[in-house]
């Protein structure tokens, strides 16, 4: 063979030999890749058609997986089943490299745009609630929760980053415009703000001093919405997490005590006209999770005694107007016992049905289940890993 042709020819499997090589170090690549696809179930069980269609699942992932998933129950498909959607974000946003990121921890609705908290990851994420398609994303550190009034949006924050112990920051809460997602303003509150509710031209920030055992925080904190200030610290219980309005005006604050001396309550306040809170009484039950539909307040929790080893669970219903638990259990049916990990509960406001989930082992994927009014078990779909916060769509 001509020199000329042998070169040629060694270039030839040369370049086979780069192109194997590429195509190997691709499917190398694709092996770490954790691409997972939006799944369509269908129940089998019939819908209703009606004002509410359908509802957002914001699954957390465990921390550090960067597997916070967003799922969708369809009430109102056209073959007249409910359907569940797995995963849809990373379909409906298919130039979003990293999908939602590492821990979902909120989830609301406002106008016609859905909003995600994404701990962790920094960030409050904006969708269309249609669809589920980004509209854009605030940057926050270590967010944490949403409330909203008049066109704009508040966001509490630990600020520092994820640390137990040490010198822990103050908390913050954001402010940002609704339209333009831009943020027009910060105030400083106590530490560790988990919930906010909002009553009047007031925002209440629970907040929980979690980062700083066992100096835990036991305020309130009052914000002025009309001029963006700080009221005032009220004191209310140890380790606060979850604050709701009722229709009655009052607000339900839970504190997780400290797994020692100080046990787990659920409170309620009352707001005056100027903001200022009272302190009305405590339930003393562990609520790690809670629902409000009309004057009946749904909750579940467990409390667990370090000191002892001991675990108490409670599950039931309390009448927000005469603060009396009703009932000490949401359903008797076997489905609701062998709920492993609870870790979410939303009541329909109309029909009084409920979902509560379940977190499982907190590696793998949860599962949703759905009660009807009377605590009868209805179905249960599969989830993404750590289901936690739920939204009710509205046409």
């Amino acid at each position: 063979m001509p020199i000329k042709g042998k070169m040629l020819h060694i270039i030839y499997i040369y370049r086979v030999l780069f192109a194997l090589w590429l195509v190997a170090m691709l499917a190398g690549c694709r092996t770490d890749d954790q691409i997972v696809y939006m799944e369509d179930e269908n129940t089998g069980v019939s819908s209703s058609p009606g004002t509410l269609v359908g509802m957002y699942l914001l699954n957390e992932g465990n921390m550090g997986s960067n597997k916070c998933t967003l799922d969708y129950l369809d009430l109102s498909s056209p073959d007249s089943t409910i359907h569940y959607l797995r995963n849809i974000y990373a379909e409906r946003n298919p130039n979003e490299v990293k999908e939602l990121g590492d821990v979902g921890n909120d989830a609301k609705i406002y106008g016609q745009r859905l909003w995600l908290v994404i701990n962790c990851s920094n960030k409050v994420e904006v969708l269309h609630s249609a669809d589920a398609t980004k509209i854009g994303k605030i940057d926050i550190p270590n967010c944490r929760s949403l409330a909203f009034h008049d066109g704009y949006a508040y966001v509490s924050s630990f600020v520092g980053p994820v640390a137990v112990g040490g010198d822990s920051p103050l908390g913050m809460v954001y402010k940002v415009d609704t339209l333009t997602l831009q943020k027009t303003d910060s105030l400083t509150v106590g530490y560790q703000p988990e919930e906010m509710a909002v009553s009047g031209d007031f925002l209440y920030v629970a907040n929980s001093g979690g980062y700083i055992p066992p100096r835990y925080d036991n305020r309130v904190s009052i914000i002025d919405l009309r001029t963006f200030t700080l009221k005032e610290h009220v004191e209310v219980g140890i380790n606060l997490q979850l604050i709701r309005t009722d229709s009655h005006g009052q607000l339900w604050v839970s504190s997780r005590g400290n797994n020692r001396d100080k046990a787990s309550c659920l409170y309620w306040l009352l707001p005056a006209a100027d903001g200022s809170l009272t302190v009305g009484g405590c339930i003393d039950r562990a609520v790690s999770g809670m629902s409000i539909a009309g004057d009946s307040l749904y909750f579940y929790g467990a409390d667990f005694n370090a000191l002892t080893y001991d675990v108490t669970e409670a599950q039931g219903i309390v009448n927000t107007a005469t603060h009396q638990i009703v009932s000490e259990s949401l359903s008797a049916d076997a489905e609701m016992a062998a709920i492993s990990q609870p870790y979410g509960i939303i009541v329909n406001p109309d029909g009084r049905d409920f979902y509560m989930m379940d977190a499982k082992n907190y590696v793998s994927s949860g599962v949703l289940l759905h009660f009807l009014a009377d605590g009868t078990f209805d179905y249960k779909v599969r989830t993404g890993d750590i289901p936690g916060h739920a939204v009710f769509l509205y046409k």
